[in-house]
């Protein structure tokens, strides 16, 4: 985890809606894809992240990997320019947050990114807004989220945002993403796989018992188990999450 601690004040006016920005201290975006090209080439995770960032006028950004957010810690903060006590006070939001977003959700974040307020009671820094801008997106079998903060009164612009959110994508998936730790821990075995593959076929839990010649507790565990690896809430997000990564 990439963390830099920051001095902290309150910035309580929320950002403006989201229109179009334009500025000369702003990258082009020819500018943006040839810097990327390099970062990307030298494996320079934090570099191309802050690039992005000040590509849409962002004050700073954490990258998250929110298919772990479920795991105790901030392991699942991959690099972020917040401030240490800002995001350790959010981690519960953040999880929150991601388990009320349906999969179709998730999906459509790329291209169409969800605008939040921070609590109230949290500590920004000076002149920052409370208003925060997230970008989901897929590497892989990982699901990125790319958070945004903004300051006070700045105009977003939509086009620049959606340039991010199909570039972010390509630029992290050149790059080391995470312990093995947390790639074993997001692996699932041959048995979730077998469940997954049976619930999709329209089998309830005592079918696949009986397929299987397990119990139903231990068939319900494994498929508890394979919604929390996967972040989804219902059977219907897991296969979608399993179609989706060519895992049935």
């Amino acid at each position: 985890m990439d963390m830099h601690i920051l001095q902290a004040s309150k910035g309580d006016r929320p950002v403006a809606a989201p229109t179009p920005a334009t500025g000369p201290r702003l990258l082009s975006r020819e500018q943006l894809i040839r810097q990327l090209g390099l970062f990307a080439g030298e494996a320079r995770l934090q570099p191309g992240l802050r690039i992005m960032a000040d590509y849409v006028g962002a004050s700073h950004y954490l990258l998250a990997r929110c298919d772990l957010v479920q795991e105790s810690g901030l392991d699942f903060v991959l690099s972020s320019d917040w401030p240490f006590d800002l995001v350790k006070g959010l981690a519960n939001e953040l999880v929150s947050g991601q388990s009320r977003t349906t999969e179709l959700e998730k999906c459509l974040q790329l291209f169409q990114p969800s605008f939040t307020l921070l609590p109230a009671g949290a500590e920004l820094p000076e002149g920052v807004s409370r208003q925060s801008c997230t970008l989901t997106f897929n590497v892989g079998r990982s699901r990125l989220s790319f958070i945004f903060l903004f300051f006070d009164g700045f105009v977003v612009s939509p086009e620049r945002l959606r340039d991010i959110g199909l570039l972010a994508g390509y630029f992290a998936s050149f790059l080391d993403r995470g312990s093995g730790k947390a790639e074993r821990d997001f692996e699932l075995t041959e048995r979730e796989i077998e469940c997954l593959f049976w619930i999709a076929e329209g089998k309830t839990s005592d079918e696949i018992a009986v397929i299987l010649g397990i119990s139903r507790n231990t068939i319900n565990n494994y498929i508890t188990s394979v919604m929390r690896k996967t972040a989804t809430k219902t059977r219907s997000e897991a296969i979608a999450f399993a179609v989706r990564n060519n895992l049935v």
